[in-house]
């Protein structure tokens, strides 16, 4: 079974926040790159980088606690599924927790939050929400 990356991705975040770990780490692509950019610009990670490993790149992701050691993330998840595709048009797009969160979306732009996307007046595929 062909397991979707994104949705690695999104579960290896939630298990390290849940564990409070500082970081984790995962094999990259330009789309986990992308959804890891987005999390920085919209505050929900401290970093990212890449680690150039032998047979593959690696990207970790530092992980943000506020002061007293609480969580910024609360959860992640995957909205459109290789199995199921949901798609947003212009005037339709999600709203997560009526604004508090944020919902990815991949656009012919490339990979924007629904708010850069309602600025741009463009839809696309819903990849994920996150609060």
């Amino acid at each position: 079974m062909l397991t979707d990356p994104i949705a690695d991705m999104l579960t290896r975040i939630r298990n390290a926040n849940k564990a409070m770990h500082d970081t984790t780490e995962m094999p990259t692509s330009r789309m986990k790159e992308e959804i890891a950019r987005l999390l920085k610009e919209e505050g929900y990670i401290k970093g990212y980088h890449v680690e150039k490993g032998e047979s593959y790149d690696e990207l970790v992701i530092e992980l943000k606690f506020g002061r007293n050691r609480e969580r910024v993330l609360t959860d992640l998840r995957r909205i459109s599924k290789p199995g199921r595709r949901v798609y947003a048009r212009k005037d339709r797009l999600p709203r997560v927790l009526g604004g508090m969160g944020t919902a990815i979306m991949s656009t012919s732009t490339g990979l924007v939050t629904s708010r850069m996307a309602q600025e741009r007046g463009v839809g696309g595929e819903v990849v994920c929400f996150i609060w």
